[in-house]
């Protein structure tokens, strides 16, 4: 078994957060959305999985090893290979031709997933779905009576299904799918001005392959700050029972409501954490209260009262002290 994930977007929807650091490894709960999602797919394979192939664009050599770490974290080879122009997510997937053999999962790293399930590697091939409210951003499937795909669709205009393709697929036979992808390049076929992977997952169906649905517990998107840090709490909520405070970190005067984590050398003076916040490596925090946020590495938060947020990196927040008289009966919102 192979995974191979396509990561070379730039992020631009979760901005500032990656200009210095590729959307993929923003931590959730911890660790870095694409670990999680290797680790996910790893625990519903069924089977071991011998390489993880990462798709990147211009990371530099760091991320790289970072990448390369966690493969071999699970057991399996890192390769690295490169989309240097956004054409599509058929180009994409096709920049790791050479590891496209074999069974394969196919999973684009901006989401994450909970299921209960192992996945049935006798299919040609299975699509994981997700029902949504609004189909319109994504591509979605038609099913016929038996629940085998009928129809692939990207995007409609006009209601087909709310069947959503959430971003993770299996193949029996990744040749069978570079072959396919490596046609509409060379034919230059297109929708919306890009090599779309549901054109051939179509013509695969049209050529006898039967594909499957495959159903998750829920389905995390990570595009932008209010869908992550949605996903750090729902993260944190599946690994309640989990001990969360690392060893190493200080908590002096302070109240840590859980779920929420906190990381190896934190130092939380005087403060209210949490529910649903991740303190990373080395941060401190001081008289603040905070909730529903991710708090990055080696950042400073000081008199602090948010929620809902995401403080990068060393990162500094610096709030303000009051002196108040508030007499009775009144209310101030501020």
């Amino acid at each position: 078994m192979r995974i191979i994930v396509p990561m070379a977007g730039r992020g631009s929807r979760l901005r500032p957060h990656t200009l210095t650091i590729p959307k993929p490894l923003i931590p959730v709960a911890g660790k870095p959305i694409v670990q999680r999602l290797v680790e996910d797919i790893t625990k519903v394979c069924g089977e071991p999985v011998e390489e993880i192939a990462f798709i990147i664009g211009d990371f530099g050599d760091q991320v790289e090893k970072d990448l390369k770490a966690v493969a071999e974290g699970l057991g399996a080879k890192g390769s690295i290979y490169y989309q240097d122009e956004a054409l599509g997510t058929a180009h994409a997937i096709l920049c790791a031709k050479e590891s496209l053999d074999g069974k394969v999962v196919v999973a684009f790293a901006d989401t994450l997933f909970k299921a209960d399930f192992t996945l049935d590697t006798n299919a040609d091939g299975i699509i994981w779905v997700n029902r949504v409210e609004d189909p319109r951003a994504f591509g979605v499937v038609q099913l016929d009576e038996e629940g085998t795909i009928k129809e692939f669709v990207e995007k409609p205009e006009e209601f087909v299904s709310d069947l959503a393709i959430i971003g993770i697929y299996f193949f029996q036979d990744g040749k069978n799918l570079s072959n396919e992808l490596q046609y509409l390049i060379d034919n230059d076929i297109k929708d919306r001005g890009e090599y779309q992977l549901t054109n051939a997952l179509e013509n695969m169906k049209n050529k006898g392959l039967q594909f499957k649905t495959g159903k998750v517990i829920e389905w995390l998107d990570c595009g932008n700050k209010n869908a992550t840090v949605h996903s750090n709490q729902r993260v944190l909520e599946f690994e309640k029972d989990l001990d969360k405070i690392d060893a190493s970190a200080t908590i002096e005067n302070s109240v840590i409501i859980q779920p929420s984590m906190v990381l190896a050398g934190a130092k939380i003076t005087n403060s209210v954490i949490g529910p649903h916040v991740t303190i990373g490596k080395d941060s401190v925090i001081e008289n603040s209260i905070i909730s529903n946020s991710i708090i990055q590495n080696d950042a400073v938060v000081k008199e602090a009262n948010f929620t809902n947020s995401m403080i990068g990196n060393k990162a500094t927040y610096q709030g303000s002290k009051k002196d108040l008289s508030v007499g009775d009966f009144n209310e101030i919102n501020d």
